[in-house]
């Protein structure tokens, strides 16, 4: 079996959740790379591939990258803090930007219980993803303090 294919044994034993109202799977909370590859291997299709390419569009933008899942979700920062997230939803991926109230355009998504300043999309299939415009915000995002970070 090739690695693009899927057995029943890979299909998440858990239902992603419609909306955010709290964990977005229940992924345990690990740093690294290990851990999100592991947790987007999770993932059922179409959410599966959406946030493999949101992965492979942060890793080519933004060389020191650093991984974590958190809350059931995958973060993203650079440096001295989390920046944004991916997380499965039912029928979406959410990508939100911690700070994003400041980037600009500001992303059209305001996420319940992620802070007054979050700010991010919601992704249904690959054919959504702006790969241009998730760049240029994650590039933005990650020159403000992220989450657990100091000042930059």
């Amino acid at each position: 079996m090739s690695s693009k294919e899927t057995s029943k044994s890979e299909t998440p034993s858990f239902m992603l959740p419609e909306a955010m109202t709290g964990r977005a799977s229940p992924a345990k909370a690990a740093e690294g790379d290990k851990p999100v590859f592991a947790y987007i291997a999770s993932l059922p299709e179409p959410q599966r591939g959406i946030a493999e390419a949101i992965d492979a569009l942060a890793t080519r933008t933004l060389p020191e990258l650093q991984r974590s899942v958190k809350w059931g979700m995958a973060y993203y920062g650079v440096g001295d803090g989390w920046c944004f997230s991916c997380g499965g939803f039912a029928g979406h991926v959410k990508l939100m930007f911690i700070n994003g109230s400041s980037l600009e355009p500001v992303p059209p998504v305001t996420p319940v219980g992620m802070g007054k300043a979050t700010r991010g999309v919601e992704i249904s299939s690959l054919a959504d993803i702006d790969e241009q415009q998730i760049a240029a915000w994650m590039k933005q995002v990650t020159s403000v303090p992220g989450v657990g970070g100091k000042k930059r």
